[in-house]
């Protein structure tokens, strides 16, 4: 089973390999279709309504499943509730800080189970806050932009926090569309974390037994230092 890495966009190759997986674990519990707890935030109640709808359509579309549907509207915290008897964890996307303030109570869990086998897909905010050092926001180091205000999610400073520890880099999404991979060169070269992975929209970095696997139409730009500074080159295209 792996760590789905998707940067965003609906296309159907984000999310096949993810549903295949959960209905392998399904069928290891005897059960023939996959239960996948979905973790949404919104700003309110018609948001919700609306993004789980999204996300249901495009998962039930791929195969048979049963998605379990959490939406987190007024800033409270997800509980132990969304992880109970599935067998796939879906982390969806909007304000990164939000997401992970929202699963602090439960990352031990989502720990074990992922290292038990339980398939992952983090979208967007979901694939950023799965790593062991999360950039969870910003567009500044020091006084020096490194990118638009527009991808700060309401930080000013390029902020890494403690994430999930799902994956042992950091990653950043939307690359090419938000300009983000600027965003992970220069915190690299900052050393705020040790380099790691900007992945495109409509594209999904999957991580698991073996080499790592690039679905999708864009790419996934590996950041890593170098002795003569950053070296940057792709994963897939």
């Amino acid at each position: 089973m792996s760590i789905h890495l998707a940067g965003g966009g609906w296309s159907v190759p984000l999310f096949q390999n993810f549903v295949t997986e959960t209905q392998s674990r399904a069928a290891g519990a005897a059960r023939v279709i996959p239960r996948i707890g979905v973790l949404l935030l919104a700003d309110d109640p018609a948001a919700g309504l609306d993004k789980s709808a999204q996300f249901s359509a495009m998962l039930t579309g791929i195969a048979a499943c049963d998605p379990i549907i959490t939406v987190i509207t007024d800033g409270a915290e997800a509980t132990s509730s969304l992880l109970s008897d599935i067998d796939g964890l879906l982390i969806g996307g909007g304000v990164t800080p939000d997401y992970l303030e929202a699963v602090i109570p439960i990352v031990e869990e989502i720990r074990l189970l992922v290292g038990d086998g339980l398939p992952y897909l983090g979208f967007s905010a979901g694939a950023a806050i799965a790593a062991d050092e999360s950039i969870v926001g910003g567009w500044k180091i020091g006084d020096v932009p490194v990118g638009s205000e527009e991808i700060g999610e309401g930080l000013e400073e390029v902020t890494v926090v403690a994430g999930l520890g799902l994956v042992d880099l950091a990653v950043d999404v939307h690359a090419a569309q938000w300009g983000t991979l600027a965003r992970l060169i220069a915190a690299t070269e900052a050393g705020l974390v040790a380099g790691g992975v900007a992945i495109d929209e409509d594209t999904v970095l999957i991580v698991g037994e073996g080499d790592l696997r690039v679905e999708g139409i864009g790419s996934v730009w590996r950041v890593t230092p170098h002795d003569d500074g950053i070296l940057v080159s792709t994963l897939g295209a």
